[in-house]
Order: structure tokens, then sequence, then C-alpha cells
């Protein structure tokens, strides 16, 4: 029994166009990331999805929400699939969070993955929260196709996650770009059965111009 698993980042926030850090802010979706959200909902309208699930956050609700539309079921909202919780940084952009903050925007970009940001969380926090709900999801829904709508660098831990690339004494990681509105596509069987069939696909999204603006979380 194959489950199919859509993993996509939201469309570009207004945030993401003026290249800050997002975190938990309040950021909404930008005009070119409505159309991304468009565009993606047309795309998943086919694919004979069985649930909606989303990141709290309103950049990944509004991305959610067309798609929802299109097939008339419900977003299911956690808090579990938030982009990490980035404290002091949020709102900066890389510069100022550079000048501001060196130690927690260096162990950010290096991706410490114990480094707990000051205010926020550390990236192993993150996975911990993420992947505990990615399994019951994965669990309540087999055999179906279930979507994810969440961050960049949630969605990057849970890859490495699904992946095995990431383990209890993994120190740090390499980062996986995914653009606004990228998909990572997953085919489960088991546990230790996972095929990565995508990451950060975004053919969905070739008429628009500036498609592959991913400058933030």
């Amino acid at each position: 029994m194959v489950t199919r698993l859509y993993l996509i980042r939201h469309g570009q926030s207004a945030g993401n166009a003026e290249g800050r850090f997002g975190g938990h802010s309040p950021t909404p979706l930008s005009e070119l990331g409505k159309k991304q959200a468009q565009m993606t909902a047309e795309h998943f309208a086919r694919e004979n999805i069985s649930a909606i699930y989303s990141s709290d956050l309103s950049r990944a609700v509004q991305t959610a929400e067309p798609l929802a539309e299109l097939l008339d079921i419900p977003i299911i909202k956690t808090t579990a699939f938030r982009e990490r919780k980035i404290g002091v940084l949020e709102g900066l952009t890389f510069d100022e969070s550079k000048e501001k903050y060196p130690n927690d925007y260096y162990a950010l970009v290096k991706r410490d993955i114990a480094h707990v940001i000051t205010g926020g969380e550390s990236y192993r926090q993150l996975l911990r929260r993420t992947t505990g709900a990615l399994h019951e999801i994965l669990r309540i829904h087999r055999g179906e196709k279930i979507v994810i709508f969440s961050h960049t660098g949630t969605i990057c831990f849970m890859t490495l996650h699904l992946l095995g690339a990431i383990h209890r004494k993994t120190q740090t990681t390499p980062w996986l770009v995914t653009s606004n509105c990228g998909v990572n596509r997953f085919e489960i069987r088991g546990r230790k059965n996972i095929r990565a069939m995508a990451i950060n696909d975004t053919r969905h999204l070739t008429e628009i111009s500036g498609n592959d603006a991913f400058a933030a979380k």
C-alpha cells in the first residue's frame, strides 16, 4: 500500500520579497505568492488528494486555501509544521542579523542543529516537533495522497528525516533548498521503504516569472 506525500513550501511572502527572516511572524503572501498558490492548487486539484495539512502561520494557510476551495476539503492547521522559531532574528534581513546577532546568525547558516537561537529554538527541537506529527499523519492516511503546506526549514528537516540523513549524533546538515511553492514528493511503503520522487519540483510554476524566489524562511 503506497502513501503519497507532498511537502509544499508556501508561496512568496512579503518578508521573502524583502529578504527578511520570517520565523513565526504572521507574514502574508505577496501578489506573486498568491499567483504561485493558485497555480499550485490547480495542479494538485488533479491529484486526488485525501487530506490537506498546514502550518498555522498565515503564509502557509493562504497557500493552502486555494487547493482546499477547489477540492472542498478542510485545511487541518497545526503548530507542528511551523517554521523554526528564530527569536531575535525574526523580521531582520540577513545583513542585519549578521551585524546584530552574529553568533545566532552563523549557527543558523552553518546548520548547527543543537544551537538554540536567542528567544527561539534549535533545529533539533524543530525536527522533534515536526516528525512526531508527520508519522502520525502517515499512519492515519496510509495508502492515501496527503499534502502538507509548510516552510523551507521545516521541509528541509522533514526531508532529511525521511531520507534517513539525520540521526542523534548529527551535528550539522546540508541545506535542501525549497523554492516558494516548490514540492518534495515521496512514495512511502513503510518506514524503511521511502522513495523520494522529486525534490524542489517547480514545474507547475513555469509560467510565472520569478517563481524561483526562495530567499528566506
